[in-house]
């Protein structure tokens, strides 16, 4: 439901939204709820997203990539996954072409882009980012996983936790404390494989909802990583890191206006056909008023949005921008899924109607990528300084 129409997209862009589109209702859509059930999506619909073009968007021809540098195609993919209700199985495309990538393509050197893009454009290697640690979450700064240097090799110890697309990861960017003495400047980003000793994968965890995204601890002990694995230079991890939240943070509120658009859908479909008291639920005041102030805040988080992705695509959304549009945007998402459950009354708490789906899928939205309460610092913090 639109009460403007949406500038930002080309006659290329829509092209591209319509193939990936269909290749969701194709090839997704109808194994979601299978691999809900299994928790995690099969190795081999990474490959069918690397045969039809939709992994490493923005890698390099040389490598096999798509070398676009337009944020508006992975924009694009976000809501879709959001429309078609299927952010399980197909969100850790999104994790692994605007969240993981982006370390690779501006921090590998040549040899290390030779070595994992194009498997990672293929979908034959799949990445993962391994920031949280079990008593460490929005506090980056005190990540404990420690990497030690012996000749020409880092020896990692300790933990991580909730990481995203962590049991089907080949190569994980790992942030690692290598100089407990200097603070920030004591972190450094290692590339840990599969198969390494000492490199352990935990319980695939039983989330509340996302249940196709597998989701992982991870255990490293005395894990001898070459020095060559090293991600950009030695100390640099944490201002990387921060480097690369405001793309994070953005395609999160991306995904949530979307799926807050959808459930909207849902809902008027819903309530125009289920009647009550003889006459159908969207006739009643109560509902039309609900349903008349979600769809204008919906409408208003778009715009905000599609700016930031202006914004991002000319170089120039900064971090309070995206914190603001994470925070306002993911709130709106459980506020819009929750109220528009209610509407749907018995029949929304049923799994077999993808309101229900949605509203478990949701609750995580402000708590990943930073919380509300992060994303309120962020913010608050440049209104004060």
């Amino acid at each position: 439901m639109e009460f403007f129409e949406r500038t930002i997209f080309t006659d290329e862009h829509d092209q591209f939204r319509k193939t990936f589109r269909n290749w969701l209702d194709k090839e997704v859509v109808p194994n979601h709820e299978q691999w809900e059930k299994d928790g995690i999506t099969p190795r081999s619909l990474w490959l069918e997203a690397g045969k039809h073009g939709f992994l490493g968007l923005t890698v390099g021809e040389q490598y096999g990539g798509g070398a676009t540098d337009d944020y508006r195609f992975a924009a694009i993919m976000a809501e879709e996954v959001g429309y078609t209700g299927v952010i399980g199985s197909a969100n850790g495309f999104t994790l692994h072409n605007d969240i993981v990538l982006p370390y690779y393509i501006s921090l590998a050197n040549e040899d290390q882009k030779n070595r994992w893009l194009p498997g990672m454009v293929t979908g034959e290697i799949i990445g993962a980012l391994a920031i949280t640690e079990p008593n460490t979450g929005s506090d980056v700064a005190g990540v404990k996983t420690s990497a030690v240097r012996h000749g020409d090799t880092w020896v990692v110890n300790g933990a991580k936790t909730f990481i995203s697309n962590g049991i089907n990861s080949d190569v994980v960017v790992t942030v690692c404390r290598t100089d407990p003495e200097k603070g920030h400047a004591g972190f450094s980003l290692l590339i840990l494989e599969r198969g390494m000793k000492g490199f352990e994968r935990g319980r695939n965890l039983d989330k509340l909802g996302m249940h196709a995204q597998d989701t992982a601890e991870l255990f490293f002990t005395d894990v001898e990583v070459p020095a060559e694995n090293m991600l950009g230079d030695e100390g640099m991890g944490f201002t990387y890191l921060m480097r690369n939240l405001a793309q994070e943070r953005l395609g999160i509120a991306v995904g949530a206006v979307a799926v807050a658009d959808a459930a909207l859908h849902w809902t008027l479909d819903y309530t125009r056909e289920r009647k009550a008291f003889g006459q159908s639920i969207s006739q009643f005041q109560n509902s039309k008023f609900l349903l008349a102030e979600l769809a204008t805040e919906v409408q208003i988080a778009q715009v905000y949005v599609d700016h930031c992705v202006e914004l991002h695509c000319a170089q120039k959304l900064n971090a309070e921008q995206a914190a603001a549009a994470k925070f306002w945007t993911t709130e709106l998402q459980n506020k819009v899924v929750d109220r528009c459950l209610q509407l749907h009354g018995g029949y929304g708490y049923m799994r077999e109607y993808p309101i229900a789906r949605a509203w478990a899928d949701s609750r995580i939205q402000t708590i990943y990528g930073g919380t509300t309460e992060i994303m309120k610092e962020i913010v608050g913090r440049s209104l004060t300084r």
